[in-house]
């Protein structure tokens, strides 16, 4: 007896019972970014007329519920993306990185970065349902973008870092509901 509730407790905090289930997506508690362990600090979906686009979340050292403290410094973070409508075509993603870059930056801002937007909206390609993506944030202000399991490139600038993360968390993210989502520290 004293064996069966070992193997169960054992069972239970083995499973991936500390995972996240947003929209049917297993969404991890925790990764490995510049070998620090990130916490989920929040997950939810990226919506568009009604029709569910992708699984957020956004990973940190430290939890915040403040789009301020994630932007203010620069630090180890993660952002996946877990698509979730059948197909969005490269085109799309474009439009949307560039709107959201413009939309949370001053217009000098934008014209600073355009150069290496350009190069970020290059790695794309059509992303389909079951597509993951991420977003490596590193303390030396480069990024690193993952398609698939394969680092497709990366940008650097402490800039860029946050004029992404701003598309999120800025002051006119994508879906404000993902935003809540994503800083709902726990």
């Amino acid at each position: 007896m004293k064996r069966m509730i070992l193997c169960m407790l054992l069972f239970l905090f083995t499973s991936s019972a500390w995972a996240v289930d947003v929209e049917g997506v297993n969404v991890p508690d925790q990764v490995v970014v510049e070998g620090k362990t990130l916490l989920l600090n929040g997950a939810g979906v990226r919506t568009k007329f009604f029709f569910d686009i992708y699984v957020g979340a956004l990973y940190l050292e430290d939890s915040a519920n403040r789009a301020e403290t994630v932007l203010a410094k620069p630090s180890p973070a993660r952002i996946s993306m877990d698509i979730l409508y059948s197909e969005v075509d490269k085109e799309k993603l474009v439009k949307g990185w560039h709107a959201g870059f413009k939309k949370n930056q001053s217009k000098a801002a934008f014209a600073a970065l355009k150069d290496r937007l350009d190069a970020f909206s290059a790695m794309f390609s059509d992303a389909r349902q079951g597509d993951h993506l991420y977003f490596d944030f590193l303390t030396n202000g480069e990024t690193h973008v993952v398609i698939k399991g394969q680092q497709v490139g990366s940008i650097a600038g402490l800039d860029f870092q946050q004029a992404l993360l701003a598309v999120w968390l800025g002051n006119k993210p994508a879906d404000s509901d993902l935003k809540q989502a994503m800083l709902k520290a726990k």
